[in-house]
């Protein structure tokens, strides 16, 4: 019995590149399908432009009348009774300087005054017995105005002495340095053992009653700070406590060193609002040119211009506009030339931005852009 014979069948070189050719062309004939990607993005709708801007200044709260009190006399302190913080009253004692030469000055005194009341005494003992011989004729006229001219001169020179020891007595009493009003002591500039002189500032007290902010304002927002204007001030160590104030005084010059004004805020009188807390003064102003406000991740470059990327609503891509920056404010930027009111801008991936990018409105956005395709629409029926 003839064994099953194995065919084995071999392929020509030709009919092989026959069937890859075959292969290749069916790939060849397959569609590449891609998908554009639409990017969603956040925007801002450009709203009416400002037509005021907010000014904040800070200073500190001080009393309006501050007394930097200093000796009517030179002297050694030798003697201080207060400490800062504490709170005096009208005619207390601060300090005291050493006494013991002023009181010298009033023996001294007293005893040229008794001296020329004894001269006093006796220019009138000549002056009645001058007037006795004249009356007997006994002694010439000329006599007795000599004595009187005596008796006159001795009256002087006892009211000169009496003076001298006023003065003298002053002198003592200037020794004790007293507080004018009630009040807060804020400062002390000298202490026991130092020499002071005449005026020099020894202890500042704060007079209770008004106080005051003091702010510094650069020359460009002078203008808007005048005498009565209303402002509000707010209170760092508490942000529900808002008062109102005026302005009291604006300096009449500007700092040489800082070049700013100094601008004197009164306020009402509230228990809350202490000596030294920070404060904030808000004021408005009118905006010399129009500017919208937009936030400043909305801001980008292009050639080294700012501009901003708005979105055509209509066709939902976004386009490169250049704009003119007015300022910076503490949440934004304010544009003053490039943007209308209406214009809706991308707030945010402004760096994924192209030309004519195609683009997927946020949900508020595209209700906005409804809204504003009815009004459109509404408005052309009625035309």
């Amino acid at each position: 019995m003839p064994s099953p014979s194995h065919t084995l069948v071999r392929f020509s070189p030709a009919v092989l590149l026959t069937a890859a050719a075959l292969v290749l062309s069916g790939c060849s004939e397959e569609k590449v399908e891609t998908v554009e990607v639409i990017r969603p993005v956040k925007t801002v709708e450009i709203a009416k432009a400002d037509e005021t801007r907010t000014l904040d200044y800070s200073g500190s709260v001080r009393a309006r009348t501050e007394m930097n009190l200093g000796f009517r006399i030179n002297g050694k302190i030798i003697e201080r009774l207060v400490d800062i913080g504490q709170r005096v009253k009208a005619g207390d004692l601060l300090a005291r300087v050493d006494p013991a030469d002023y009181l010298l000055s009033v023996r001294s005194a007293q005893a040229s005054l008794d001296a020329a009341e004894r001269q006093v005494e006796t220019a009138e003992l000549a002056r009645n017995r001058a007037e006795q011989l004249y009356a007997k004729q006994v002694a010439p006229k000329s006599q007795l105005e000599q004595a009187v001219l005596s008796y006159n001169q001795a009256i002087a020179t006892r009211d000169s002495a009496k003076s001298t020891l006023d003065q003298a007595k002053n002198q003592v009493s200037y020794a004790d340095l007293r507080s004018d009003q009630n009040g807060i002591v804020t400062a002390v500039s000298a202490d026991v053992g130092q020499v002071v002189g005449s005026g020099t500032p020894v202890v500042t007290v704060a007079v209770d009653g008004e106080k005051e902010v003091l702010i510094a304002v650069p020359e460009t927002d002078i203008a808007q700070f005048k005498p009565g204007k209303t402002v509000k001030a707010g209170f760092w160590s508490d942000d529900a406590l808002m008062l109102q104030g005026k302005v009291r005084e604006v300096a009449g010059s500007a700092d040489p060193q800082s070049r700013t004004f100094a601008v004197r805020v009164s306020l009402p009188n509230d228990p809350n609002v202490l000596l030294g807390m920070t404060a904030t003064i808000e004021a408005t102003a009118l905006n010399a040119e129009q500017a919208v406000s937009i936030p400043l991740t909305a801001l980008t470059q292009k050639d080294k211009q700012p501009i901003v990327w708005t979105v055509d609503r209509s066709a939902a891509t976004v386009h490169a506009r250049p704009v003119t920056v007015g300022d910076f404010t503490g949440d934004g930027v304010r544009i003053s030339d490039g943007l209308k009111p209406g214009d809706l801008v991308v707030s945010a991936g402004t760096q994924f931005m192209t030309e004519g990018l195609e683009v997927k409105l946020d949900a508020a956005a595209e209700q906005q852009s409804a809204s504003a395709d009815d009004m459109q629409g509404s408005d052309q029926r009625l035309r």
